[in-house]
């Protein structure tokens, strides 16, 4: 019988001995090999697992991993079983799997990667990254979660991830990456990240550059998606910062005068605005952390 480690060790070489376009350096000829329907039918021939659960489904090109891991973290801290599903990893490649903040262990890794070498052989072309997606799906719904927040892994609209039914979506600040698969403009990005928006799902926006930003409005528009813009229904700011992190405020337009009056009041009114505390630095994290605030509210209506 052989030990653990190996095993382990076996079954990532068996993973990685699929195609892994994360590892080449020209993508000039990959755009033709993504295709949702190997996906699909992977998925269906293990038994659709990722229907089990409710899912945020997050997209975009900076801040994607922290709102992820800050809705993950939150919907822990209200009692539910939470999965995360990122990638790359950065030391581990079990880190990319975790549940309720654990990393899904070596032991549970090779046993469901056993359970998907038989199935490979019925998906020709079937790569890494939609295998470790599998896994995903897979380990998240035996572990009985209530909720799991995957990240796209790169682009939206024909990423692995994005065979699922989310109860939102989420897009988070977009810029030029990967032009040679998601084009060179930033409205033709923004058409391959909003190609995560679903029909009559709500989808949260973090701020955007205009070209992003009209892109995903005609894309949520055309799919009667609800839209909910990070800056315009949910309004944010820095409050304070110290070497430990940073707080910030949320609030509504409707609270606007509200919080008029909070500030020239000098914080001393009565009423104030919701108050957050984050331990990270960077303004950017304050609009990470509002995207996930809202977020989290739209997912609870």
């Amino acid at each position: 019988m052989q030990d653990l480690e190996t095993r382990y060790q076996e079954s990532l070489d068996f993973l990685y001995s699929f195609i892994d376009y994360s590892l080449k350096r020209n993508f000039r000829n990959a755009a033709e090999k993504f295709n949702l329907d190997r996906m699909r039918h992977f998925m269906a021939l293990m038994g659709d697992p990722q229907k089990n659960y409710g899912i945020i489904h997050v997209a975009g090109t900076k801040g994607k991993g922290s709102v992820s891991a800050m809705c993950a973290s939150v919907l822990k801290a209200q009692g539910y079983r939470t999965g995360l599903y990122t990638s790359p990893h950065m030391v581990e490649f079990t880190e990319r799997i975790r549940i309720n903040g654990e990393d899904i262990s070596r032991e549970n890794l090779v046993s469901l990667i056993d359970e998907l070498r038989s199935v490979t052989e019925a998906v020709p072309e079937i790569t890494t990254f939609e295998l470790t997606t599998a896994l995903a799906f897979l380990y998240f719904s035996r572990q009985k979660v209530d909720y799991a927040v995957f990240e796209v892994g790169l682009g939206g609209r024909l990423d692995a991830t994005n065979i699922v039914d989310p109860i939102l979506a989420v897009i988070t600040s977009i810029s030029y990456d990967h032009t040679k698969i998601l084009g060179d403009t930033l409205s033709e990005i923004a058409g391959e990240k909003g190609g995560i928006i679903k029909p009559s799902r709500p989808v949260v926006v973090a701020p955007q550059k205009e070209e992003a930003r009209l892109k995903l409005e005609q894309i949520a528009a055309e799919r009667g998606a609800p839209l909910i813009q990070v800056g315009k229904d949910y309004l944010y700011a820095a409050d304070s910062h110290s070497l430990s992190g940073q707080a910030f405020l949320v609030w509504t337009p409707d609270e606007q005068t509200m919080v008029d009056e909070f500030i020239e009041s000098g914080g001393r009114d009565l009423w104030s605005p919701m108050r957050f505390h984050i331990p990270l630095l960077g303004f950017h994290q304050v609009e990470n952390a509002a995207t996930a605030f809202a977020a989290l509210k739209t997912a609870e209506k």
